[in-house]
């Protein structure tokens, strides 16, 4: 019998976000917000010569799982790396694979 549960929810919650990082186009679209700190869904979809419906999805996913973050400046909305996050989610990787 295993001595400590198993929790269910965070262990999807976790595969979710690795499942969100685990994506070519998102690591993409990672990269390219970090290097430019921040950027409009439009400056995103034209870099990357992507349809608008492709790349709002995938920040939608990337937001979901807190990689990325919105700021409102005026009737744009940018897309910010959220560095905290990505550090959790590096500490739990060394972790499970240490």
């Amino acid at each position: 019998m295993i001595a400590n549960k198993i929790d269910y929810y965070n262990v999807k919650k976790a595969a979710l976000t690795l499942r969100a990082l685990n994506h070519k186009l998102r690591q993409q679209l990672i990269k390219l917000i970090d290097e430019e700190q921040k950027l409009t869904v439009t400056e995103i979809y034209v870099r990357l010569r992507l349809e608008q419906s492709v790349a709002s999805q995938h920040l939608a996913i990337l937001r979901k799982a807190g990689i990325v973050s919105t700021q409102r400046d005026g009737k744009f909305i940018h897309y910010i790396i959220n560095h905290k996050r990505i550090e959790e989610i590096n500490k739990f990787v060394n972790e499970l694979v240490a």
